[in-house]
């Protein structure tokens, strides 16, 4: 299979990368179109030590960093939520974030097509939640019955500058938190003290209210029953904190009703 076959596939993903990128998709176009064309121009320009989508997303790179093409903006009631949270990091953590959360790259090939290292890459995905975290910082429930994970968890999502509704233990107790103080973004256990079921008390929730959730569990198994709410957040035990982090600023990044920090 020649190499034009091999990165066509990864075009139609490159295009909603670059929309993402560029804040309108004539303008992310604009700058696909340069990529091949570059590429059409010299065929040795792709990097042979590369997986042609990682190779395919590092010459764009290359390409919109170098290139300023005379393109416009998308009108106001085109721009979604979240292109406009977006729009607002500064350049290099919007890079990183794009890569990792929404083009689901790892770390190193993120690192490869962003030309650093893979501290530098999770640095600015950190960077990126505290800038979005400024915009759309919102109440957060934590529902977990161990209190040291607990005040971890409390930790990350005040260190990006969310504020804590509260710590529930119980089905029970996260209900009646939820209805007093309406949380934007809930964290969530499935297994719980009393042996209630923290997938039950957000299922109960979410028909009063919606927000973002985030499953943190060690049973992930669970989760994949196809009830609602689907898991679209889902982190395993033991988790890293810069999955976390990541993973708020995710869910917050998708989401139009996080609530502004007064």
């Amino acid at each position: 299979m020649n190499l034009s076959r091999e990165i066509a596939v990864h075009l139609p993903y490159l295009r909603r990368f670059a929309r993402a990128l560029c804040g309108s998709q004539k303008s992310g176009d604009a700058y696909v179109v340069a990529t091949l064309e570059a590429l059409v121009a010299d065929p040795d320009a792709f990097p042979p030590n590369m997986s042609p989508k990682v190779g395919l997303y590092h010459l764009f790179m290359t390409s919109w960093s170098s290139i300023r093409l005379n393109t416009e903006a998308a009108p106001d009631d085109e721009i979604s939520a979240a292109q406009r949270n977006i729009s607002l990091l500064t350049p290099r953590s919007r890079q990183a974030f794009l890569l990792r959360t929404v083009e689901g790259f790892s770390v190193a090939d993120a690192a490869a097509i962003l030309g650093a290292t893979e501290d530098e890459v999770e640095a600015l995905v950190t960077e990126a939640g505290r800038e979005i975290a400024e915009r759309v910082a919102t109440d957060v429930l934590i529902i977990e019955d161990e209190s040291l994970i607990a005040q971890d968890i409390e930790f990350i999502a005040r260190d990006l500058g969310h504020r804590i509704i509260g710590v529930a233990r119980t089905h029970q107790e996260a209900v009646e938190l939820a209805a007093r103080k309406r949380p934007g973004l809930i964290l969530a256990d499935i297994q719980l003290a009393d042996g209630s079921s923290g997938l039950n008390a957000v299922n109960e929730m979410l028909e009063s209210f919606d927000a973002p959730v985030i499953f943190i569990t060690a049973f992930p198994e669970r989760l994949l029953t196809g009830e609602r709410p689907e898991p679209a957040f889902l982190i395993s035990k033991p988790y890293k904190v810069d999955t976390v982090k990541a993973t708020i600023s995710q869910a917050l990044f998708f989401e139009r009703k996080a609530s502004r920090a007064a």
